[in-house]
Formats: C-alpha cells, sequence, structure tokens
C-alpha cells in the first residue's frame, strides 16, 4: 500500500479509495497484467499506467485529476471499462438462470432495458454488484466487476452446468469487446453525431445495437459510473481505438481514468465493490434495498432471502451512509466515533470533493447514527476531527429520462 501512495501521490490523487488488494504500481511483473485493446493508446495519450484488479489500466493522462473530474462533470469524458466481464446468457431458461443468482427481478425487464442487480449468498451477503439488460436479441446482457471476474464467472457457468444437467435450455459465452464510456452533459450530443439511432428515445438504463463512427455491432448503453448523464459502449474489440480516436476529435471529450472515475462515482453515492459493499454486507445494510424486486420479495426466492428479506422491516445493526468534513480528508479505515469518542463504524470511501470543495465520504455506522444531520467524530491522521451524516448522492445525477 505504501508503494501506490508514494507512486501516484504526484498525481494529485492518492489512490486509497481503491483497494489496495486491486491497484498497486506496475511494475517488473507487468508482463502479467491483462491489457485492453486500447493499452497503446492509453500510453500514446500519456495515459499513467497502473495495476488495476489484474489489468494495466491509465489512473489518469497529462490532465490533473481535479481537471478531469471536473471535465466530466461540465463537458464529457472518455474511460476505458473494458476491464469488466462482459457475459451473454442465451436460451429460453435464461431469466431463471439470472434469478437464481441475483436479487433482481428480471422476467419484468421490457426488451433492451436494464437493472443494477446484487450476486448473493445464502448468508445474505453480496457478492458482486452487475448490470442485467434484457436485450431484443434474445439475450441477456450482463457487465459485472473485474476484481470479482474469476468469482463471478464461476457462479453462473457452475448455474449453466446445473440447469442444462436438469435439461434446461441455457448458455453462457463471455464477450471480448472492448468498453468505452462517455461520460458527461454532452455525452449524448457528442455521441448523436456518428449514430443513426435517435439518443433522444434512449433513457437511463437502455440499451441499443447501432453503427457508431462506422464500427457495426456496438450496444451503446445509457448508464455509467459518474452520476453524470453518458452511455457505455461494448464495441468490438478491433473497432475500439478508431472508435476512442473520432470521439477525442471532439473538443468536447478528454480522457479520464481511474482516480476520477473514483471521485466521480463517489460524489455519486456510488459503491465500489470490495470497499463499500462485500461478502459481509447485505443489501439492506448498504442501502441498496431498492435493487430487491417487488416480486422477489414476496417469493423469496433468491440466495440469502431469508437473511435480507427480515431485514426490510427489522433493524440492522449497522447502514451505509454519507459523511461529509471540514480538514483533512477521511479515508478508507479512518474510524468513525459518537461524540463520546466510543469508535462506532470505519469509512469504507472517501476523498475530497473537486465540485463540492469538501470531503465526502461513505461508511457504516449503527442505525441509531444513520440520520442525515447526525453529528458524528472522524478519526483522520490520529486526531479527530467534526463530520456530519450526509444524505447520498452529494452531488446530485443528471441520469437522463424520459418526460
Amino acid at each position: 500500500m505504501q508503494r501506490v501512495v508514494s507512486v501516484v501521490a504526484h498525481l494529485g490523487f492518492r489512490l486509497q479509495a481503491l483497494p489496495p488488494a486491486l491497484c498497486r504500481p506496475l511494475s517488473c511483473a507487468q508482463d502479467v497484467l491483462r491489457r485492453t485493446p486500447l493499452y497503446d493508446f492509453h500510453l500514446a495519450h500519456g495515459g499513467k499506467m497502473v495495476a488495476f484488479a489484474g489489468w494495466s489500466l491509465p489512473v489518469q493522462y497529462r490532465d490533473s485529476h481535479t481537471d478531469s473530474h471536473l471535465h466530466t462533470r461540465q463537458h464529457c469524458s472518455l474511460f476505458d471499462v473494458s476491464h469488466m466481464l462482459q457475459t451473454k446468457i442465451f436460451g429460453s431458461d435464461r431469466v431463471k438462470l439470472m434469478e437464481s443468482l441475483v436479487v433482481g427481478d428480471i422476467a419484468e425487464l421490457r426488451p433492451n432495458q436494464g437493472t443494477l442487480s446484487l450476486f448473493t449468498n445464502e448468508a445474505g451477503g453480496i457478492l458482486d454488484d452487475l448490470i442485467v439488460t434484457n436485450t431484443s436479441e434474445g439475450h441477456l446482457y450482463v457487465v459485472s466487476n473485474a476484481g470479482c471476474w474469476e468469482k463471478d464467472l464461476a457462479l453462473m457457468q457452475d448455474k449453466v452446468r446445473e440447469l442444462q444437467n436438469q435439461g434446461r435450455d441455457v448458455g453462457l459465452e463471455v464477450l471480448d469487446n472492448a468498453l468505452l464510456a462517455l461520460q458527461g452533459p454532452t455525452a449524448a450530443q457528442v455521441l448523436q453525431a456518428s449514430v443513426a439511432d435517435d439518443l433522444k428515445k434512449l433513457p437511463f438504463m437502455t440499451s441499443a445495437v447501432m453503427e457508431v463512427f462506422g464500427v457495426s455491432g456496438c450496444r451503446v448503453t445509457r448508464c455509467g459510473y459518474t452520476g453524470e448523464d453518458g452511455v457505455e459502449i461494448s464495441v468490438p474489440a478491433a473497432g475500439a481505438v478508431h472508435l476512442a480516436t473520432a470521439l477525442l476529435k471532439n473538443p468536447e471529450v478528454k480522457l479520464a481514468g481511474l482516480a476520477a472515475r473514483d471521485s466521480l462515482r463517489l460524489e455519486a453515492g456510488l459503491c465500489l465493490y470490495g470497499n463499500d459493499i462485500d461478502e459481509h454486507t447485505t443489501p439492506v445494510e448498504g442501502s441498496l434495498s431498492w435493487t430487491l424486486g417487488k416480486r422477489r420479495r414476496a417469493a423469496m426466492d433468491f440466495p440469502g432471502a431469508k437473511v435480507i428479506v427480515p431485514q426490510l422491516k427489522g433493524k440492522v445493526q449497522r447502514r451505509r451512509v454519507g459523511l461529509m468534513c471540514e480538514g483533512a480528508p477521511m479515508r478508507a479505515h479512518s474510524p468513525i466515533l459518537n461524540m463520546e469518542g466510543t469508535k462506532i463504524g470505519t469509512v469504507t470511501s472517501g476523498c475530497p470533493s473537486p465540485s463540492l470543495k469538501k470531503n465526502v465520504a461513505m461508511g457504516y455506522v449503527p442505525c441509531e447514527y444513520s440520520r442525515p444531520g447526525t453529528m458524528l467524530l472522524v478519526e483522520v491522521r490520529r486526531k479527530q476531527q467534526m463530520a456530519v451524516v450526509s444524505k447520498m448522492p452529494f452531488v446530485p445525477t443528471n441520469y437522463y429520462t424520459l418526460k
């Protein structure tokens, strides 16, 4: 961990908000890291590469972290998120398979509609968060986290084999597409110039297959990890550099890396798996009860339902909350104390907010301390400082919905 901070601190952003096990500077072992189709493109554009979840990815480019973050909020930025696991679930029993693993109501999704959902275990813990889209092409398109690649893939493959052994019609394919995220208030305007489809008809959490800058077979999904309007484009690997190069020709677009992505998602109140949620966190504790489908709650037919559903009406011992403070920035693992100085919780993610010019964080506290406006103490560098429980998102989201 010390090496991570020492290498990237001069970049203007300390990667303490990213899991130490997932993020480290490149070393002589870099040849074992996986590379996205844009690896050489990143180097050519001044990308400062670090190891993240077994991949070599840019933490930032020539612009400072703060400039990159603010550009995304005011214009739009291009992120390479090709390290994410993209899978296709097909067959007439594809919904049955997915609903045996996640908490969401996949059966109710309209064609080309997607939802954020959670893989859970029988103890109610979150194995990963993922986006599931019910495509009009007759399959489910699933995007999950790179840090859980092997775990998620094994989970889905095991369930595929189990159902196939029961005579069910289901299969799985891992996609080798690149995945580019164009995020920011002008993202749709920039992309519209390159597609024939009317993006005004593509609201938040819907997707469509279209040609983008002459590259056919691109799946464009109106979603992202910044709180801003934007899209994620699943593009055939051979067309990734062409697509990124074409987007960068628009002066609205700049490249952004892991540093800006992390501070943007934190301002938007979005969880980072491994930090803010994990196998020891239930959806209710993680303030993610909204991911539980109404029908699924009633049927109690998802992994961990016997633990999770009673928590909806009862009390949980802790909840994820937002925190704001002045002074030194709160970081992951910083102790949270009540006003009497007793430790009651821990910060899971934290950083200075470039948009608010205040320090923001997430953490877990007992329910009685979770009400917005509650004053608490956070220990930073062995000094206690005042913090206030705050509503999330810290910065209002700007997702595009049809009016």
